[in-house]
């Protein structure tokens, strides 16, 4: 791209594709949902139009802040849009960036080489669904330029307000809650953890990120500021802080001038679990693609060679599958692709069959260069490659007793379940119920048409720290595998679940509301992320609310899930009503149980979701690994929020 071309960005660089009659009317097909998760990405569509900015080299620095109001502003130091007189449309480009959907210099090669967004569709999607939209420009001739818009139209023609001597541009928007009828409350944390992900995934850009509805001590808005000069191997750092690692050194590569440009870091530690997380143009590919073939390609064929000219798996009785080379293995991958093509239900799955080549190429070449340079780090990874080829020929045998045991095997389900009579999957649900006195308390409350119950005993193996023929060992788990009726494991790849067989689409933890309770939640969410992610991605994954209080006098009897909600009860009671904590389920009879907890018209049910993969699978190893200083200083900042017995 010559320097003419890739500095000429004005308002001819600007095209419309098509109108936006069909945004308000079907927002969830432009931003995926109206829930939480398309609410959150309209911020995601506004500050990817500044990280295009800043992949170009127009752009460093990036703020975005939660307004009092609960409005949004992003703001950059980029170009600024254009705003002259956008031939074709006879108005300012700003407006046609604003208005029009799927404008914008993204669609025109020669602005932008690689751009992000995972929808595509830009920052008039963003407008058309807030109720207010102010866009202002500091534009390269000195001048700032405004304009503002409702619901997606201009209130007025682009008007200049004033001088500068800054450059870019400043978008604040309210979402509109005609569409978001759910929440239009933004999380700081669902925020802060995306903003992290893009610094690391962009070395050199400073994100400053701020709450103003929240204030610290010093009476400032609490923030945080991300930057990071050395992109994916901070990232690993960042990840697998809670793990012990086995080798010396994060293992790294960057080619940002190839024809496709790849970024990889990977570490081995002493886990047994494979965390690979795989980006293409900073959108989150958590179902993979050829990005993620070309990086296992590259990496097996390297670390066999290694093992094979080492001698060292001699000795082994059976072949080494790809598994075994990515136990213990936190990767990050990350490719910069000019027109990427998606598949998949959810569109994070790459398709471009020219990936793979450059991929695996450039991971065999890191990979080979390390393992010469460190013969000792090498000799430890090949090491744990054969302990984890160990381990999974001991997991297929337990893991064969689970697959024979299930439904599909003719063994019959878990002598502790109660099914339900429903046969229709997408009809029955599943209580998984700590404790057997819980358990039977469910089972005399339960709708015994579509409602099965399955008592567990305890606290279930914590998965992160055990082996995986320990956990197919384990009869509890077991037990799930069989009533769920799902199998693991095929021929390609041994750790791939097959949910085709699930026998209930809603699977509901149910633990006491105590701190023993939550811990044993955590367990079982671990086992479910570790194992059974799937179930979680589609949907399938909730976990019941008991209530904490009920709160009665005379005949009034009120239930309350927090200490507001009791107190609140007991003043519409005229106070001095009888108030009763409960500790555990087994406190409730069994109306009591269905009429708060299992009754689909009165119930909560909080459904499992996975806003993140990366970030997920830092907490899930902080809370449940071996490092205790992590998790006490978790402990220590989230307290405030927990309900702690005397």
């Amino acid at each position: 791209m010559s320097e003419e071309i890739k500095n000429n960005y004005s308002a001819d660089s600007i095209q419309a594709l098509e109108g936006m009659e069909h945004v308000r009317m079907r927002p969830s097909m432009y931003i995926g949902d109206v829930g939480v998760r398309g609410l959150h990405h309209l911020v995601y569509e506004v500050v990817d139009n500044s990280i295009d900015e800043a992949m170009g080299g127009h752009c460093d620095t990036i703020s975005v802040s939660i307004n009092e109001d609960g409005s949004i502003t992003v703001e950059d130091n980029g170009r600024g849009i254009p705003v002259g007189i956008h031939k074709k449309e006879g108005v300012s480009a700003l407006e046609v960036v604003m208005t029009k959907i799927g404008a914008g210099g993204k669609f025109d090669k020669d602005s932008y080489k690689v751009s992000g967004g995972l929808h595509g569709v830009g920052v008039s999607c963003v407008n058309a669904l807030s109720t207010h939209l102010t866009a202002t420009v500091h534009s390269s001739d000195g001048k700032i330029y405004q304009q503002e818009y409702e619901r997606g139209k201009a209130l007025y023609p682009v008007k200049q307000i004033g001088d500068t001597t800054k450059r870019g541009t400043i978008v604040t928007f309210y979402p509109d809650p005609v569409i978001f009828t759910q929440t239009t409350e933004y999380s700081y944390d669902t925020l802060s953890a995306r903003m992290r992900e893009l610094a690391f995934l962009n070395k050199g850009i400073t994100i400053h990120f701020c709450d103003k509805r929240e204030l610290n001590e010093k009476g400032e808005p609490v923030g945080e500021v991300f930057h990071s000069q050395e992109g994916l191997k901070e990232y690993i750092r960042y990840l697998d802080g809670n793990r012990e690692p086995i080798i010396g050194h994060v293992i790294s590569m960057d080619n940002p001038n190839a024809e496709i440009p790849v970024e990889v870091a990977l570490i081995y530690n002493t886990s047994y679990s494979e965390n690979i997380f795989s980006y293409v143009n900073n959108i989150n590919t958590h179902e993979g693609g050829t990005h993620l073939q070309g990086f296992r390609m590259g990496l097996t064929r390297s670390l066999k060679k290694y093992a094979d000219a080492s001698g060292m798996l001699e000795k082994l009785k059976f072949d080494i599958s790809g598994d075994d080379f990515r136990e213990g293995l936190t990767a990050i991958i990350s490719v910069k692709v000019a027109e990427p093509q998606f598949e998949g239900q959810t569109k994070t799955k790459l398709g471009n069959r020219e990936v793979v080549s450059p991929v695996s190429q450039a991971v065999s070449e890191m990979v080979e260069n390390y393992l010469e340079e460190n013969p000792n780090d090498a000799k430890i990874i090949v090491q744990k490659v054969i302990l984890a080829a160990q381990a999974r020929h001991a997991a297929k045998k337990a893991r064969e007793m689970v697959q024979r045991k299930t439904v599909m095997g003719g063994g019959g389900l878990p002598g502790k379940l109660s099914d339900c009579s429903e046969q229709d999957p997408a009809k029955c649900e599943v209580y998984l119920v700590e404790g057997d006195s819980a358990g039977g308390t469910a089972k005399q409350g339960r709708d015994r048409n579509f409602q099965a119950i399955l008592p567990l005993r305890g606290k279930i193996l914590n998965v992160e720290k055990a082996m995986h023929h320990k956990v197919f060992e384990n009869e509890e788990i077991r037990n799930i595998f069989t009533a769920l009726g799902v199998t693991i494991g095929t021929e390609e790849d041994s750790k791939a679940l097959n949910i085709s067989k699930l026998r209930y689409h809603k699977v509901i933890i149910m633990c006491d509301a105590d701190v023993d309770g939550s811990h044993i939640s955590t367990l079982i969410l671990t086992f479910f992320f570790r194992f059974m992610k799937e179930l979680i991605e589609e949907g399938h994954v909730y976990i019941a609310a008991p209530p904490l209080y009920l709160v009665k006098k005379g005949n009034k009897k009120e239930y309350a899930w927090n200490d507001v909600q009791r107190d609140q009860a007991n003043e519409r009671m005229g106070g001095s009503a009888n108030i009763q904590r409960y500790k555990g389920l087994g406190e409730m009879n069994a109306e009591q149980l269905w009429e708060t907890t299992m009754d689909p018209n009165f119930r909560t049910l909080r459904q499992v979701t996975i806003e993140s993969l990366a970030e997920a699978d830092r907490v899930f190893s902080m809370l449940m690994g071996d490092e205790v200083p992590p998790r006490r200083e978790f402990i220590e900042k989230n307290a405030v929020y927990a309900n702690i017995d005397a």
